[in-house]
């Protein structure tokens, strides 16, 4: 019994006691239950169907639990009644399972944490390990967030975007302990894109993969943070990149455009640049229009700022940064490189100085006080140069 089957069988397993009428709190603890038989027996005595034995056994747990409950009488039904025979394929319940992991009365981290144990099949442990809390915090997370779900009819499941944030912020979680939460994410996203021909869900699998496609690049020796436009080039996974193209193109075929799929194509130019010099920065203003008509928030126009001032110089990116509030993060980052760009390096100075105080990780704040650093030395020799003539 690989990690990789078991990751491939616990969703489709949880769906079909769902679908029989267990709730999914019940149903997610009979499968742990039969998971931990199957660890026992399955070494010596392999099934020849694997998913059919683990269903199986889940629902006998299942019924087990039921009885000894003092509110039998009121589950008498789905007690009694013989389990029906499946009527739609077992992928059809991981698709159920996305949804209900994503309903939208549960908190966002309590959304993402029970996606990643019902539908990625992983272990409180490495759930806990990847976000940096205690074992037993997770724990009391997830079985909150199946407390809550518990009693909702399988009518009132989250919609598509909400399914599709969840996944966008397990991928944005990066890399952590023993768990690769941005290759897990791909995982998922790719089932999903299996189950659904939503462009959208391809637009979120499509710009995964072209963001993971630079992950080697991104820092240096030590951890070191290395922006977009120092990064080594060489190292960027073109297999990654090829395949998000496409997978992309396809999507925008649809003429069915989403924000996801704006991302990715604004990562795709990024991706098809041979240097920083050579990208397309006005086809990358384009899009981001694009996007902010369809999703208009500060981090949308922050980013767009830095695109005005690649494209079309630091003083309109510094025009376009006025309509982005002050307490954006990463404005004052953003607002420094602006004022680099337009030659007030003494000002610049500062304002590196002062995002790297704000930076919420340490090679973020180390990659903004080196900029200080920099930018301090440039106007010095540049008042030295000045004072010499």
């Amino acid at each position: 019994m690989t990690p990789s089957l078991l990751r491939e069988l616990v969703p489709a397993v949880i769906g079909v006691l769902v679908r029989r009428g267990a709730d999914f709190a019940s149903a997610e603890d009979a499968v742990q239950e039969a998971l931990i038989r199957a660890l026992d027996t399955w070494p010596d005595d392999p099934p020849r169907d694997p998913r059919a034995w683990l269903v199986a056994a889940a629902w006998r747990r299942f019924l087990d639990a039921v009885r000894s409950e003092a509110s039998r009488r009121d589950r008498e039904d789905v007690v009694d009644a013989e389990p029906p025979v499946d009527p739609v394929p077992g992928i059809d319940d991981t698709l159920r399972l996305y949804f209900l992991c994503a309903h939208p009365t549960l908190p966002v981290a309590a959304a993402v944490a029970l996606t990643l144990r019902a539908v990625g099949g992983l272990t409180t442990r490495q759930i806990a390990v990847a976000h940096l809390v205690p074992e037993a915090t997770m724990a009391q997370r997830i079985s909150r967030a199946k407390k809550k779900l518990e009693g909702l009819p399988l009518d009132r499941p989250g919609d598509l975007p909400t399914v599709l944030r969840v996944l966008y912020l397990v991928f944005n979680e990066g890399y952590g302990g023993d768990l690769d939460l941005a290759a897990e994410a791909i995982r998922l996203t790719r089932q999903l894109a299996a189950l659904t021909d939503e462009p959208e869900v391809a637009g979120l699998l499509a710009l995964m993969l072209l963001h993971h496609a630079r992950r080697a690049s991104r820092t240096g020796p030590g951890g070191r943070l290395v922006p977009l436009a120092e990064q080594d080039r060489d190292r960027w996974d073109t297999a990654l990149i090829t395949e998000g193209v496409a997978v992309l193109q396809a999507a925008l075929a649809r003429d069915r455009v989403g924000e996801y799929q704006v991302q990715a194509a604004i990562a795709a130019l990024h991706a098809d640049a041979p240097t920083a010099d050579e990208t397309d920065w006005p086809q990358i203003v384009e899009w981001y229009d694009e996007l902010l008509a369809l999703t208009d928030t500060p981090v949308v126009r922050l980013n767009r700022a830095v695109a005005v001032g690649e494209a079309d110089g630091a003083q309109a990116g510094l025009a376009a940064l006025a309509e982005v509030p002050d307490d954006v993060p990463r404005r004052t980052a953003v607002l420094a490189h602006l004022r680099e760009r337009s030659g007030d390096l003494d000002a610049a100075t500062g304002l590196y100085v002062e995002a790297a105080r704000a930076a919420d990780s340490v090679g973020e704040r180390d990659h903004l006080t080196r900029q200080a650093a920099r930018v301090r030395a440039a106007a010095t020799r540049r008042r030295d140069v000045s004072g010499s003539s």
